[in-house]
């Protein structure tokens, strides 16, 4: 009886360790900011193209630079790294999209359920996930706000 609950156990534990993380650490952009995204080729095409319907669904301006980009070309540049696997179908099991200003980082949006073997929540819609992490990053203020809170009225 005693092997059979140390067994339950040992199961449990390792079955709460396959979990599927997303994080994102907001990126404070001003309205009239220009987005510059380095593209990334090894990244299957339609990852682009919903970050990019994403942006123009929120009113931002982008453009897009080809791979090996400078991060200084732009105020604002992004950039994007996703990975998709198979387990019974195809499906995105990892994300990760960086926001810098002026080659600094300002921002952060991850995704992994790479750990999420033993759990049918990693077939998730990749459009639906990306827009999702889009809109928690870029968290836009308006010049009004700027200005208060650069004066220490706002907090």
């Amino acid at each position: 009886m005693i092997r059979k609950v140390i067994a339950l156990l040992g199961v449990f534990s390792v079955l709460a360790g396959c979990s599927i993380q997303q994080t994102v650490e907001p990126a404070r952009v001003s309205t009239d900011s220009e987005i510059c995204i380095i593209e990334n080729p090894d990244v299957r095409e339609g990852f682009l193209k919903e970050f990019k319907s994403t942006l123009e669904t929120m009113g931002v301006n982008y453009r897009v630079l080809p791979k090996g980009s400078s991060h200084s070309a732009c105020e604002w540049t992004a950039t994007y790294l996703a990975r998709w696997s198979w387990d019974l179908a195809l499906y995105m099991s990892y994300a990760e999209i960086n926001v810098f200003r002026n080659g600094a980082p300002e921002g952060k949006a991850l995704y992994d359920s790479t750990g999420g073997s033993a759990t049918m929540g990693k077939f998730i819609d990749a459009e639906t996930k990306i827009r999702e992490l889009v809109n928690q990053l870029l968290q836009y203020e308006t010049a009004f706000l700027q200005q208060k809170a650069s004066s220490g009225t706002i907090s």
